[in-house]
């Protein structure tokens, strides 16, 4: 029987075999190179090992070729082979050995009605840690930022434990305090996690020391620029120690209510895997991807809330976050038009939908105008907002398409900075009717979702998409939503698709906004119609 691998990423990398530490390679970089190929858990490019890890002009593929020999001599134990290599790609077979993040990410994902106690400690404790802590400065400029990506992937982790221990049924009240400050201390301008501290002091009977932590929340809620008003104490209708779940929200609790969503996984043709989440009830309602997505820190934001909402409320409401962004694998060979249809096919086709309504926004109209033309059996109706048939480099003028140069040229030097002066001018394009505050979210929000890199791919790939030659093709009912003020989509493109859509609808939108936002009324203009739509066509 071979032996078992542990392979931690959390904390300082380290392996482990039948509970003994294995030594590792003195070299930072062969290290890094072993903590790369466990997070990535799929085939590797060598020249991507190359540029992350070497940048000095004297042989990195030799460099690479011995790093691997030093970790083969810690991994490639008891006669199985865990390093997989061949002259093009590099592996750490997934099977092979178990590894922390992994094994703690999909435990989250499955998401059973409560990980124990116990269980949920211990992760809080491993996610404590800092990911690859030491190797900040073991590669190039390109690792540091994969680096970046996906410590905040692991932050987030971190934080879905740290509230599930806050509201957990089964953790005392005391303790229940203590995970609920340290999760208030993570993200201290955010709602819930005050709420969670501030319900968890009242039932408690600590009512005076929850009173100050709601006079600091709004106080540091308002220092920020944010608005708030209403309460944050829970309506004590019995005993100061009643259960959590037992209370009731009081009037101020937001309208929006979105439901629990489910996230899972699956693997396209090529390897790359695609994270997809589900929620609601009913027949099911499809988006395609769009810039930019992530599955959990979108779900209940102020630019995305209130269309999943509305789109969850009567269907099950299906998204994903396509290649390259969000929970989906970042490390990908290829960003174009072509993988975007084929990750839209990977997500339906392991959902086994049959027929089903597709839903397109911005250049996910074009991802959805090709998937409906390749399949027209599997989609009953197009819904297409803030749309266009050709990208900039097909369509633009000269100057526009200088104008997107310059843009990416911004993307390569300011996406992955602190200072959200570019991301800001970047936003401004895309909601310039939004709320300052809805602005420095989507700010922050883009930087989150992908890296640098990965924002110039998607630019260029959406410059070269062209689906002119499908229009035609198209023969389920369609509807047509577009702006009349949209600044990154002219309102021209969005009549034109319409106009080439045999039998479309066009319903023009008093709106500057390309993402539209639920507070002004074209969003409720769009939802409406929308509904109607399926409706009238049975859908």
């Amino acid at each position: 029987m071979s032996e078992s691998i542990e392979i931690s990423l959390l904390g300082e990398l380290s392996v482990s075999a039948e509970g003994q530490m294995i030594p590792l390679p003195a070299s930072r970089k062969a290290r890094a190179v072993l903590g790369y190929l466990a997070a990535t858990s799929r085939p590797v490019r060598r020249e991507r090992l190359c540029e992350l890890l070497w940048d000095l002009p004297d042989d990195p593929r030799g460099s690479l070729r011995w790093a691997l020999s030093k970790l083969r001599k810690v991994v490639d134990r008891d006669g199985v082979t865990r390093i997989v290599a061949d002259r093009e790609r590099v592996a750490l077979a997934p099977t092979t050995a178990a590894v922390d993040l992994r094994d703690i990410r999909e435990r989250l994902i499955d998401d059973p009605p409560f990980i124990k106690p116990p269980d949920l400690r211990a992760m809080a404790e491993q996610l404590s840690r800092p990911f690859l802590d030491g190797l900040e400065y073991a590669g190039t400029e390109d690792f540091q930022l994969w680096l970046a990506s996906e410590r905040q992937d692991a932050h987030l982790l971190y934080l879905n434990v740290l509230r599930r221990l806050a509201l957990h049924p089964d953790v005392a009240k005391p303790e229940a305090i203590k995970w609920a400050r340290q999760w208030k201390e993570q993200t201290p301008l955010e709602e819930e996690a005050a709420r969670g501290l501030i319900h968890a002091l009242a039932h408690s009977g600590r009512v005076a020391e929850a009173r100050a932590c709601e006079a600091d929340f709004i106080t540091a809620i308002r220092e920020a620029g944010l608005s708030f008003s209403g309460s944050l104490m829970p309506t004590m209708t019995s005993a100061p120690k009643a259960d959590l779940a037992e209370v009731r929200p009081v009037e101020t609790e937001p309208k929006r209510m979105l439901r629990k969503q489910n996230i899972g996984f699956c693997r396209t043709d090529d390897g790359v895997r695609i994270a997809y989440a589900k929620v609601g009830e009913g027949a099911p309602l499809v988006k395609a991807a769009n810039w930019l997505n992530h599955l959990e820190l979108d779900w209940d934001s102020p630019i995305w809330g209130d269309t999943f909402a509305a789109c969850s409320r009567v269907r099950t409401f299906i998204r994903y976050d396509e290649r390259g962004n969000g929970l989906s694998d970042w490390d990908v060979d290829e960003i174009s038009q072509d993988v975007f249809v084929r990750d839209l096919e990977t997500v339906v086709d392991s959902l086994g939908l049959e027929r089903f309504p597709l839903l397109g926004i911005s250049q996910g109209c074009a991802v959805s105008i090709e998937y409906a033309a390749r399949h027209p059996e599997r989609v009953s109706a197009l819904i297409l907002i803030a749309g266009y048939a050709t990208g900039w480099r097909i369509g633009a003028s000269a100057e526009e398409q200088a104008r997107r140069e310059a843009v990416m040229t911004l993307t390569r030097h300011g996406w992955g900075t602190s200072n959200p002066a570019y991301r800001h001018i970047f936003s401004q394009t895309f909601m310039p009717d939004s709320k300052p505050e809805d602005l420095d979210w989507f700010d922050e929000f883009q930087r989150q979702t992908t890296s640098p890199e990965n924002a110039i791919r998607f630019q260029e790939a959406f410059g070269h998409i062209d689906v002119r030659h499908r229009l035609a093709e198209i023969k389920v009912p369609t509807i047509v939503f577009h702006a009349k003020g949209d600044q990154r989509i002219s309102f021209d493109q969005g009549r034109e698709l319409a106009m080439e859509i045999p039998g479309a609808e066009f319903v023009p939108l008093d709106s500057k906004n390309h993402i539209l936002l639920g507070h002004e009324p074209a969003w409720r203009k769009c939802a409406q119609e929308a509904k109607e739509f399926l409706q009238r066509h049975g859908v």
